[in-house]
């Protein structure tokens, strides 16, 4: 089997991860000692259809999206279209991203916000709540079943809400098991990238309604909304289509009217 972007993405995460020395047990404790988070899967829950706007300097499948974007300008915009949360990418190497982007992002504005980036260790779900996000990404697909159920807990215990990304039956049951309250379904495969939303209109409906569901990735504008708000998502995560919108809160607002 050949080696896949996503593989070599994790591959180096999962080195990083390795020569990590910190004291493990001194980042817990700092962890404990912060103020609560937002909530992050409450800001979810109001009527209508809500929208996590992502903070997104590139990707790997397009490139340069808006490399010299200011987190903090982009994050009041994203407010002012009436974003429920925020997604900010952290990682650099793939994204452009970095911790200083969501310490900006959130320092700007008032709502919760989510680190997005490949979780794969407990220190990357500690690094989380001490640079300041309220909720991590736990990717069912990069993930093996101890580890989901580590870093799951490990993000409860803390303070943080985890947004479990899956791709189909097996790991949403997964998702399950460790009792996620979040769960994402990403349109975009992340072996190929090529964005399929039948996926997610297929298993919208296959996740308890006393779960946040959300739709990942691929979201290009209202009508895509449209169809993942009737298929039962209670919010879209969507970054490439409004970072690159010259009205940025416009394009947010008109998102956000799907569910009115």
């Amino acid at each position: 089997m050949s080696v896949t972007y996503l593989d070599k993405i994790l591959q180096q995460h999962r080195e990083a991860a390795a020569a990590d020395t910190r004291d493990v047990a001194e980042l817990h404790a700092r962890c404990i000692e912060m103020a609560p988070a937002r909530d992050f899967a409450a800001a979810l829950s109001a009527p209508g259809l809500s929208v996590i706007a992502e903070v997104k300097r590139r990707s790997p499948s397009k490139g340069d999206l808006a490399v010299d974007l200011d987190p903090a300008e982009v994050a009041r915009a994203y407010a002012d279209g009436g974003a429920a949360c925020l997604s900010v990418l952290t990682d650099h190497d793939h994204f452009g991203g970095s911790p200083e982007d969501l310490q900006a992002a959130r320092a700007a504005v008032s709502l919760p916000i989510i680190r997005k980036d490949f979780t794969v260790s407990i220190v990357d779900v500690y690094d989380a709540r001490l640079m300041g996000a309220d909720a991590v990404l736990l990717i069912a697909a990069a993930l093996n079943d101890d580890e989901l159920a580590e870093f799951s807990a490990a993000a409860t215990h803390v303070g943080l809400t985890s947004l479990c990304e899956i791709h189909d039956e097996l790991e949403l049951e997964r998702a399950l098991r460790v009792d996620a309250k979040v769960i994402g379904v990403n349109q975009r495969d992340l072996v190929t990238f090529k964005v399929d939303q039948d996926r997610a209109v297929r298993m919208a409906p296959q996740i308890p309604e006393d779960r946040v569901r959300v739709a990942e990735s691929g979201v290009r504008g209202p009508d895509d909304a449209a169809v993942l708000y009737a298929a039962g998502f209670d919010a879209v995560l969507v970054g490439e289509s409004i970072v690159t919108s010259g009205e940025r809160a416009a394009a947010v607002r008109a998102l956000r009217s799907v569910g009115d």
